[in-house]
């Protein structure tokens, strides 16, 4: 009879500041990583894209190099912060990687699964209606369109 290996699955989850990312990451922690597994667990956050700002955008603002450089500090301080949140969330999990991407999420997350090879990617939901989507987009639903692999949404229940 063939031996049966457990296989390693990769697991990544998008996370960013909101309830319903670190909602989605404790329903996998609870639902599809096991202890003891062999599975890898990879925390991806993804900071959005720099605002570029034209010398002829009206406010004859231009920002000098100290500025930027205090900008970029601070999203990599929050980016630090929500994946260490985050990994508090999986002290139970062996195989814990985090990773950060820059640029649109949407892109940004489609990328990095098939970079990493995932055998799926667990996302939260951020409820929007059909106007606020319409306007903002929605992140989910991009990445269950285009990602590479299954995609689990998680939604928040409301009373939770």
């Amino acid at each position: 009879m063939a031996e049966t290996g457990e296989k390693e699955r990769r697991i990544v989850v998008a996370v960013d500041e909101g309830e319903e990312c670190m909602y989605a990451l404790s329903w996998c922690v609870k639902n599809l990583v096991f202890e003891n597994s062999k599975d890898t667990l990879i925390l991806l956050y993804v900071k959005p894209p720099r605002a570029v700002y034209s010398a002829f955008d009206g406010t004859s603002y231009l920002f000098s190099s100290d500025i930027t450089a205090t900008m970029d500090k601070y999203s990599q301080q929050v980016a630090e912060s929500v994946l260490e949140k985050a990994k508090r969330l999986c002290n139970n999990i062996q195989n814990v990687e985090t990773k950060i991407g820059n640029g649109d999420a949407r892109d940004v997350i489609c990328e990095m699964v098939q970079k990493l090879n995932a055998d799926i990617l667990v996302m939260g939901s951020h409820g929007y209606g059909p106007i606020k989507r319409a306007f903002l987009g929605s992140v989910s639903n991009h990445c269950a369109q285009n990602a590479k692999c299954p995609v689990l949404i998680v939604k928040k229940p409301k009373d939770v």
